[in-house]
């Protein structure tokens, strides 16, 4: 076994080491993942392998949350949930998607350095304090877990030859984890394909005219100038195909996900996700806003954002140096991925890969800031980021990648303010810097950024209350078009009958946040104890009425109804309420049956046919790949 398999699962368990010591941090977000996670969990139980419908948000009238958010998350922690107690689930989650973003960015940085200067780039990585604030204070798991998909997608843009493969997985995790983040690295992704395109383009024609200046000369030097550089030049004309067949068949793979969230968003409130607050220009550098303690968690992450933009600033500078120093050096400077000596040609970071690092974390730092509001409103999808530094998860990966470029062993003899790193850069001595770096930075984040716990928000509480029917509030932004969150009920019966299509259940409680604007939709664990509409239901109807479930009404829901004198299932209109429940017309006094199926709509059919296909074309263009290799 490797090092590195080792060291980075070590820093990984002492990083989370706080959490698990203390207790878990429940975040900004914490409510929101660890009810999702339950209530997956109960449908993997009852057979669902795939949930689309969430049952407990709307007090029990349920949301399309699991359509619209991507499945990987969520799908993990409802497997923990199952394996694991409940309290330790956001522990080990934690220390999933910090172990992952450590592997991840090993993979990265060993492509171009040392083992040592790889596995100090992965725990710096996993423990850095933007990956903690995620995991600490905002308990954003999905974006924990995303993260670790960032430096694959860096590799695939940077590495000499990319491969469909290499492009096409860590987009297709990234579509699969975080939208936010599947949105920022797509465009990562672009600009960096971009500017090596128009290097290589440049770079080509520089090549072709020395070729042709020096077959002139000599027709036997011409192909030897080649050989000479020892390199296969990968021509822009291929590259650029490489990259448009990576790209489409990663945005193909999460294709089960991709349509129906992409078709599906007409038929709820998606714009809710970007209210006042939660908007791009609501929350620059350094913002203010009428929310104190929004405001408190913005001045943090700004915080955070100057510190690693100068760090990196910093980082590149002298990687760049230290480049250009080792250039003049006659001996063999890099390592590569065995741990052997290589010429600097082979795998070192040539200078349009620091380049295109730079301009990335130059963008990065004018995208924080208000001048860059017309390029956040008009690029598609840009907007529902909602906070610009988001962006520092990218940035996160370019500092620590290149603080493993600085630390990789160089003969940096006459730079001593470069040599100073590696020379502490032994094998004995990454394995106690490594870890020491974990818990250093860990134990730091912690006092910073954890974030108290209620007695109703605790993993515990919140299973016993998922498992007592205590119904949790409504996703504005997954909230069907039809529906009002602010007339809803907290404790509906599961259904009732009633002459008016329109009526409340008797003796429930008014939602007072139709007509006070300052109501936070926090109504006391007494008052949310609501029934969950039965998926099947027969009872007898005296006269003609309506029947009322407790369940948002959905085009995906299939509600089919027989009375006595009926041999076979109708499927009756939807009377339209301001709560957006179902109501069911009864024409006449009759023993009634009603089925409530939910059914697989063509988009999503689709999304599966071509999901299954784009998984063919990646295990074929993998095999060719190692064939041709």
């Amino acid at each position: 076994m490797r090092r590195h398999h080792i060291l980075i699962p070590l820093a990984a368990v002492l990083a989370t080491l706080p959490l698990i010591l203390y207790g878990c941090s429940c975040g900004h977000d914490f409510d929101f993942h660890l009810q999702s996670w339950v209530d997956a969990a109960y449908q993997l139980r009852h057979g669902t392998l795939y949930p689309h419908w969430a049952f407990s948000p709307a007090w029990n009238a349920g949301e399309p949350r699991f359509l619209f958010y991507p499945p990987l998350s969520w799908l993990l922690g409802a497997i923990l949930t199952l394996i694991f107690p409940i309290a330790a689930t956001p522990a080990l989650f934690t220390f999933i998607a910090l172990t992952a973003a450590g592997f991840a960015m090993h993979r990265l940085a060993s492509h171009f350095t040392s083992p040592n200067a790889a596995i100090l780039g992965a725990t710096l990585y996993l423990a850095n304090p933007y990956m903690l604030f995620n995991a600490f204070e905002r308990t954003a798991y999905a974006e924990l877990l995303a993260a670790a998909w960032i430096p694959l997608l860096l590799l695939a843009a940077l590495r000499k030859r990319p491969t469909i493969p290499g492009i096409a997985i860590p987009i297709a995790l990234l579509w699969l984890t975080n939208a936010p983040a599947a949105v920022m690295g797509s465009y990562t992704f672009a600009l960096l394909a971009i500017i090596r395109l128009v290097h290589g383009t440049i770079e080509t024609r520089k090549t072709r005219l020395r070729d042709t200046v020096i077959s002139t000369l000599s027709e036997v030097e011409g192909p030897r100038s080649l050989r000479r550089s020892g390199e296969t030049p990968v021509f822009p004309l291929h590259l650029a195909t490489i990259y448009l067949a990576g790209i489409t068949l990663g945005l193909t793979l999460p294709a089960f996900y991709l349509i129906p969230a992409a078709y599906e968003r007409r038929f709820v409130q998606i714009a809710m996700a970007i209210i006042p607050n939660m908007r791009i220009q609501d929350n620059f550098l350094f913002g203010h806003t009428a929310d104190a303690p929004h405001n408190t968690v913005l001045h943090t992450a700004s915080l955070l954002a100057v510190t690693l933009l100068t760090l990196t600033f910093a980082v590149i500078i002298l990687v760049v140096i230290k480049g250009r120093h080792s250039e003049r050096s006659e001996e063999p400077l890099y390592f590569n991925r065995s741990g052997n000596t290589a010429p600097i040609g082979e795998n070192a970071p040539r200078h349009s890969q620091i380049l295109s690092l730079l301009v990335l974390t130059l963008l990065i730092a004018i995208l924080l800031t208000p001048i860059s509001t017309p390029i956040w409103l008009h690029l598609p999808e840009l907007s529902f980021l909602q906070f610009p530094w988001r962006l520092l998860t990218i940035l996160s990966a370019i500092l620590t990648f290149t603080i493993a470029l600085l630390f990789n062993r160089a003969n940096t003899s006459g730079a001593p303010f470069i040599a100073w790193p590696h020379r502490a850069m032994s094998g004995k001595a990454i394995k106690f810097i490594a870890p020491l770096c974990a818990l250093a930075l860990s134990l730091l984040c912690i006092h910073l950024y954890r974030q108290p716990c209620d007695d109703t928000s605790t993993p515990t509480a919140v299973s016993q209350s998922f498992n007592t029917h205590h119904g949790v509030q409504p996703t504005d932004e997954y909230t069907p078009t039809n529906a009002d969150n602010d007339v809803i009920r907290p404790n509906d019966p599961a259904y009732w009958l009633s002459t008016d299509p329109n009526a409340f259940a008797p003796n429930t409680t008014p939602n007072p946040g139709g007509t006070d604007p300052t109501f936070d939709g926090f109504f006391p664990a007494d008052q949310a104890v609501s029934g969950r509409a039965p998926l099947h239901l027969e009872f007898h109807a005296d006269k003609k009425e309506f029947l009322i479930l407790n369940l948002r009404d959905y085009p995906t829901w299939d509600v089919g109804e027989s009375d006595s004198n009926s041999l076979e299932f109708v499927h009756p209109p939807h009377i339209p309420r301001d709560d957006g429940l179902v109501a069911i017309p009864l024409y006449y006094p009759a023993d009634y049956k009603v089925d409530i199926r939910w059914h697989t709509s063509a988009d999503q059919q689709l999304g599966f046919i071509l999901s299954i296909f784009a998984m063919a074309l990646l295990a074929f263009s993998a095999y060719r790949s190692r064939k041709l290799n």
